[in-house]
C-alpha cells in the first residue's frame, strides 16, 4: 500500500497576527473610499466625514504595528501568514501615501487658506457669502495683510492679469474658461457702464475629497484693454496645503493663452453690397 506524504508546509497554522494585519488594512481601504464619497457627495456634515477618514488612518497604522509584530511571531515560530503581511502593507501604503505627502506639505508652506491677485483690494464675495456662515466655515472677509505677505514669500508670481483686449471680451474669456472648468457658478455679472466692471463667483472642489473651494474673479476696464483679479480661497481650514494658489496660477495661464489666441483671430469686416452699375437711357 502506497504512503501518502502531507505538505510540512501546510500543516503550519496561519498566524492571526498576520489576519488581523491583513483584515485592518482592507478595512481602512474600505473607510477611506467610504469617507471620500461622503465628503464629496455631502451624504454626512463635515466632521463625522472627517472622523472616518483619520479613523481609517489610524486603522492603517495599526495594521503596520501589529504587521511587525506578526512579522516577528512567525519568524520564532515558524506559522504561516507573510504573503497575508506584505498585502497588508501594499494597502497601507496605498492609504498613508497621500495623507504623508500632504503633511510634508503642510510643513513647507505657510499656514494661508486665502489667495489673491489684488491683497489691496482683493475681489469680494458677495453671492458666496451666505454659503461661508456654517458651522467652522472661514468667513467671506478677506484674511489681511498677514496673509497677503505670506503669499508674496510663497507665491510671488501671483499678480494682476493685464489683456490688451477689451473688457467684454475679458470677461467673456474667463467665464468660458469657468464653465470649462466645471465649477459652479453662484453669480455672473458682466460688464455694464459706468464703471464696466464684471464679477463671476463659483464654486470649485479639490481633486481628491472635494474641499469647497470659493473663487470670485472681477473683470475691469484698463483704458482700451482689460485687468483680471483672482481670489480663491478654502471654505474650511487653517492652511491649504497650495491648493489655491495652484488654482489661481493655472487660471493665469489659461487666460493669458485664450487672450493671445483671441488677439490673433482676424477681424471679421462687414461685407459690403456692391451696387450694379447704374442703366443709361439711350435717349
Amino acid at each position: 500500500m502506497a504512503r501518502r506524504f502531507s505538505a510540512p508546509y501546510l500543516s503550519e497554522p496561519v498566524s492571526s497576527l498576520a489576519t488581523w494585519t491583513r483584515n485592518l488594512a482592507v478595512f481602512a481601504v474600505v473607510a477611506v473610499v467610504v469617507s471620500i464619497l461622503i465628503l464629496r457627495f455631502g451624504f454626512l456634515e463635515m466632521k463625522p466625514a472627517l472622523a472616518t477618514f483619520f479613523g481609517a488612518l489610524a486603522c492603517a497604522g495599526l495594521s503596520i504595528l501589529i504587521g511587525f509584530a506578526a512579522f516577528a511571531a512567525i519568524w520564532q515560530n515558524g506559522t504561516r501568514g507573510m504573503s497575508r503581511i506584505l498585502i497588508a502593507f501594499v494597502l497601507d501604503a496605498a492609504v498613508l501615501a497621500y495623507p504623508a505627502y500632504l503633511a510634508l506639505q503642510y510643513r513647507k508652506l505657510p499656514p494661508i487658506h486665502d489667495i489673491t491677485t489684488d491683497p489691496i483690494d482683493p475681489p469680494r464675495f458677495e453671492a458666496l457669502a451666505s454659503l461661508r456662515t456654517g458651522d467652522g466655515a472661514n468667513t467671506a472677509v478677506y484674511a489681511g495683510l498677514y496673509s497677503a505677505e505670506q503669499q508674496r514669500h510663497a507665491y510671488p508670481d501671483i499678480e494682476p492679469v493685464q489683456l490688451e483686449i477689451p473688457v467684454d471680451r475679458a470677461f467673456a474669456i474667463a467665464l468660458r474658461l469657468v464653465n470649462k472648468r466645471k465649477w459652479l457658478v453662484i453669480d455672473e455679472r458682466a460688464p455694464q457702464p459706468p464703471r464696466g466692471v464684471g464679477r463671476i463667483e463659483a464654486v470649485a472642489r479639490t481633486p481628491i475629497m472635494g474641499f469647497r473651494e470659493d473663487v470670485s474673479i472681477r473683470v475691469s476696464p484698463d483704458g482700451e484693454d482689460s485687468r483680471v483679479d483672482i481670489r480663491s480661497s478654502s471654505r474650511y481650514f487653517e492652511s491649504d496645503l497650495g491648493s489655491n494658489a495652484a488654482r489661481v496660477t493655472k487660471f493665469i495661464d489659461e487666460l493669458n493663452t485664450a487672450a493671445d489666441a483671441d488677439n490673433l483671430k482676424p477681424v471679421k469686416k462687414p461685407v459690403v453690397p456692391v451696387k450694379p452699375p447704374a442703366k443709361t437711357v439711350k435717349k
